[in-house]
């Protein structure tokens, strides 16, 4: 299994941390970015995560700001992409279990490393439940294909 991982400023701290948590669980790795504390743009770091993800280098994506809400409005921009904000484990579960979240977003300041470690380990390791979830999961395809507001 391959990650793909990307933070703001806001986020630099939590994405660290993060990244020791896979790296216990025997995953791969790419960090996209930021590698400072000083002030960046969090779309630049949620478009090339979800970027990846879409085109299937990557299997998953992570992404942390302070919030995590401009990190995930970013990703889910981008065609394929089911992102979701997390804070808490059983948030973590259902966005696999129902929704096949493909990108995970956090908030620095909204859930501390040791939370953070539950979320991402509850996340990786939920497989996606399908059954009557596929069904759903269509439709959202659909809306996707809506051009410019105008039904397909």
């Amino acid at each position: 299994m391959k990650v793909v991982i990307g933070s703001d400023h806001g986020g630099y701290h939590l994405k660290q941390e993060i990244k020791a948590v896979l790296a216990d669980l025997e995953v791969e790795v790419e960090d996209v970015g930021c590698d400072c504390t000083d002030s960046v743009d969090y779309p630049d770091f949620a478009l090339p995560v979800a970027q990846k993800v879409a085109a299937g280098e990557a299997d998953r994506g992570i992404l942390v700001c302070g919030t995590g809400i401009g990190m995930s409005i970013s990703a889910n921009k981008v065609k394929g992409i089911r992102c979701a904000v997390v804070s808490d484990p059983y948030s973590a579960r259902m966005s696999r279990e129902h929704n096949d979240a493909n990108v995970l977003a956090l908030g620095e300041r909204v859930v501390g490393p040791g939370l953070a470690h539950d979320i991402v380990k509850t996340w990786m390791e939920t497989p996606f439940a399908a059954g009557r979830h596929e069904r759903r999961l269509c439709k959202i395809s659909d809306i996707e294909a809506v051009d410019g507001g105008d039904e397909a």
